[in-house]
C-alpha cells in the first residue's frame, strides 16, 4: 500500500475510534450524572521514502471526559440528590470504592441506601449509610445531613479530586487515583437529579459528520484502489 493508503486508513481508524465515543454520548442522552467524552488527536509523523521528506498523520491519543455539570431535573423523589458544585457522592463496589455524580438512590431490603447497580451511598465517615425501614419523612439538608422522623441519621460524605487523577469506568462511576478531600463547598439538592452534561443538538451534529468524513475516507481509499489496479493494467500491456 502507498502513502495516500497509509494516510486514509489512519485517518479513519480516529474516525471510527470518535464514532464510537460520539454514538455512546448519544446513547447516554437520558443517563442520569453521566459525563460526556471528547477524542484528543495528536499529528504524528512518519519519515517519508524521499529525502527529508515526512508525512503527516492524524492518530486518536487520548479521551477526555466532559466535567461540566448537567442540569437539574425535579424529581420530587426524598432519595433522589443531585450535587451543586464540583463533588462527588462516593459509593462502595465490590472493586473499591467509587465517585459518581448519579444521584438517583432507593433503600434496600436491609435498609441502606443504594444506586441502581446495588451500590451502597458513603457518609463523610466512608461508611454505607443506612435507613430503618419504619422510618420516613427523610430530610436531606444542603450539607449533607440526613434525617428521618426528624431525628439525624447520618451525613452524605462529598469529596473532591484531582480530574485528572479520574479514571472513567463507565460514564457514571470514576475510580480516583490521586488523593481525595473532603468537599465543604458542594451543597446537596434534595427532590433534583442530574442529567447527562451531553448536547443532544452538538452530538447529534457531530456524528452526522463523522460518518460523513469516514464515508469519505472509504470512498478515497476505493479511488486509490482503481488507480493502482489501472497502472498495473497499464504496465502489464506495456511489457
Amino acid at each position: 500500500m502507498d502513502n495516500p493508503g497509509y494516510v486514509a486508513l489512519t485517518r479513519m481508524r480516529g474516525l471510527a475510534d470518535e464514532l464510537r465515543v460520539v454514538a455512546n454520548n448519544v446513547a447516554n442522552l437520558a443517563t442520569v450524572g453521566f459525563r460526556g467524552e471528547q477524542v484528543v488527536f495528536a499529528e504524528v509523523l512518519v519519515a517519508a521514502d524521499v529525502d527529508g521528506g515526512a508525512l503527516a498523520m492524524a492518530a486518536p491519543r487520548a479521551h477526555v471526559t466532559d466535567p461540566s455539570p448537567g442540569g437539574f431535573r425535579p424529581t420530587g423523589g426524598a432519595l433522589d440528590i443531585a450535587i451543586a458544585g464540583d463533588g462527588y457522592f462516593q459509593v462502595q463496589t465490590p472493586e473499591g470504592v467509587r465517585l459518581t455524580r448519579a444521584g438517583a438512590f432507593s433503600r434496600s431490603v436491609e435498609g441502606l441506601v443504594v444506586n441502581a447497580q446495588g451500590h451502597a451511598l458513603l457518609d463523610a465517615g466512608g461508611a454505607p449509610i443506612g435507613l430503618p425501614p419504619d422510618m420516613a419523612d427523610i430530610h436531606i439538608t444542603e450539607d449533607g445531613t440526613v434525617t428521618a422522623e426528624g431525628e439525624p441519621v447520618a451525613q452524605i460524605g462529598l469529596v473532591t479530586a484531582d480530574p485528572l487523577s479520574l479514571v472513567r469506568l463507565d460514564g457514571v462511576l470514576f475510580r480516583a487515583d490521586g488523593d481525595v478531600e473532603e468537599d465543604a463547598e458542594s451543597r446537596v439538592m434534595q427532590g433534583f437529579l442530574e442529567e447527562s452534561n451531553v448536547s443532544p443538538v452538538a452530538e447529534i451534529a457531530r456524528l452526522i459528520e463523522v460518518q460523513r468524513a469516514y464515508e469519505l475516507g472509504q470512498s478515497l481509499l476505493d479511488l486509490e484502489d482503481q488507480r493502482i489496479r489501472e497502472a498495473v493494467r497499464t504496465l502489464g500491456r506495456s511489457a
